[in-house]
């Protein structure tokens, strides 16, 4: 054979062997796991059959539905959604995304869910334009019975950024966050010697930093909450009220872990499907009911103060208001009088700068984001930590594994009939954590997905204000009604201690 005519081939047979060996890898395609549903492969599809998506690369947390590729109409208004949820809003008028302001806690969605919500990065500075930071800012008196919040002078949500001339409530640079450590009633130590750290947040705040001339920081305390996952919350939505309830009842009839229920809220005019009271199961403290009325939908207006046509007024105080109005510079800069600066700051009837058809779609989006599948349930290790969990520790009494969603959920009918493993009761439990600000009584987390954190998000900060850094101090926070479960935990040998680990990274 020719030389030339040989080593060409030879060339073109590395090539070919080169390509072959570029298949994807374990990240983007999960060879080992079943994609046909059956009632025996059900425990993968952790959304169900329908909102489920076998994806564990960095993009899982932002996939949609399956259904959703399936309508065109529905697919432009997923992704209409997504650029909402996405870009960010500016305070000029007549833009794509107008109406910042006046005063707001971000600019956008995805500043406080980085990397679409699997949860936001634990910083150690609070700074608004920190593209890791998704805390929330809470001030409250902790002379309360229920903490309740400094709501004279500050949103639930305090804001610590504004359009100028306005000026924030808060400065930021006179925030201090500090990271310090925790020792438990066993020295962070197992009874097999085996060593452990713990820390938790401390927030101080200047009181020169504090707009109002008349509030008491000295009174006050401050605490930071992270912002919770949005992946498959159209599912968690389509859970009916009577099976919620009945979870309340079962748990307040077996005489341990007894869950409360979130308290009813009237959504009468807030929910077009579903008006009428409804028992909290969103956010850390059950503060809101359904999808409609929920944290995203009045995130989208709150946090940025961009109205829309069912929010025709600004979120913010009338302490905030009056102070503002008062202010000489903000009236010189404005040219306006004390009366008119207030009016629009308090109007109840200012021009929508969203339209309700970008709401609808960001609505389509919220719903329909899918919820990665299950990962690895194959493994013996893995099923041994399964075993664990919902045997040996108990800690499916909190963390109920499956629910099925109604049988006709009106917003999204694809949601409806589907066996989802999300791992909550959506009820709040007492875990006696030690300085918890303001949740001191928490929702049971949701455990699916989670384990891809370190993939997505790039970390794997946990609970409700990110102190837990892995799963084992999740775990290891835990007190009150899951003190046995927790010291069922501390007992195990290190290799059933990192089995059960295995199982939750799978769910």
């Amino acid at each position: 054979m020719n030389i030339r005519i040989f080593l060409f081939l030879s060339a073109i047979c590395l090539i070919v062997a080169s390509c072959a060996d570029e298949s994807p890898t374990p990240s983007t395609q999960n060879t080992n796991q079943p994609k046909t549903y059956s009632e025996a492969t059900a425990e993968w599809f952790a959304g169900g059959e329908n909102g489920t998506v076998f994806m564990s690369g960095s993009k899982a947390y932002q996939q949609p539905m399956p259904f959703i590729e399936d309508n065109a109409e529905l697919y432009r208004a997923f992704f209409r959604g997504e650029q909402i949820f996405e870009k960010s809003f500016v305070s000029f008028e007549g833009q794509g995304y107008s109406g910042l302001g006046p005063v707001y806690i971000r600019k956008s969605c995805i500043a406080c869910h980085p990397s679409y919500g699997g949860h936001s990065k634990r910083v150690d500075k609070l700074d608004s334009n920190d593209s890791r930071n998704g805390y929330l800012l809470m001030i409250y008196d902790p002379n309360t019975p229920n903490l309740a919040l400094a709501s004279k002078y500050f949103t639930g949500m305090t804001q610590t950024s504004a359009v100028a001339p306005f000026k924030a409530p808060i400065d930021e640079s006179g925030i201090r966050l500090e990271w310090l450590p925790y020792t438990d009633e066993y020295n962070n130590t197992y009874p097999d010697g085996t060593t452990y750290t713990l820390i938790y947040p401390k927030i101080t705040i200047d009181q020169d930093a504090i707009l109002f001339t008349d509030f008491d920081m000295s009174k006050h305390a401050a605490s930071i909450e992270a912002t919770i996952g949005i992946y498959g919350v159209g599912l968690i939505d389509a859970i009916s009220d009577e099976d919620l309830r009945a979870e309340y009842a079962y748990q307040q009839s077996r005489g341990y872990c007894q869950g409360i229920i979130g308290a009813d809220i009237d959504e009468t005019g807030l929910n077009p499907y579903y008006p009428g009271k409804h028992p909290g199961r969103f956010t850390y403290l059950c503060t809101r009911a359904t999808l409609d009325n929920g944290p995203g939908a009045n995130a989208l207006w709150n946090i940025t103060n961009v109205t829309r046509p069912d929010r025709t007024y600004h979120y913010i105080t009338d302490e905030y208001a009056k102070v503002m109005s008062q202010d000489a510079a903000v009236q010189q800069a404005l040219g306006q009088t004390e009366e008119e600066i207030y009016t629009y700051l308090m109007s109840k009837s200012l021009k929508p700068e969203m339209t309700q058809e970008d709401y609808n779609d960001f609505m389509v989006w919220h719903r329909a984001v899918a919820v990665p599948a299950a990962r690895n349930l194959d493994d013996p290790n893995v099923q041994h930590g399964k075993t664990l969990f919902m045997d040996s520790l108990g800690c499916a009494a909190c963390h109920r594994p499956s629910w099925k969603t109604r049988t006709y959920y009106k917003p999204q009918p694809e949601l409806s009939n589907q066996t989802i493993y999300p791992y909550t009761d959506l009820l709040r439990h007492n875990l006696e954590m030690y300085e918890p600000g303001r949740v001191q009584i928490c929702r049971t987390t949701p455990l699916w997905g989670r384990g891809l954190l370190p993939t997505i998000s790039g970390h794997s900060d946990m609970l409700h204000d990110l102190r837990a850094r892995n799963y084992e101090e999740a775990i290891l926070w835990h007190g009150g009604e899951a003190q046995a479960a927790k010291e069922k935990f501390r007992q195990l040998s290190k290799a059933d201690r990192e089995a059960l680990i295995k199982f939750l990274q799978a769910i």
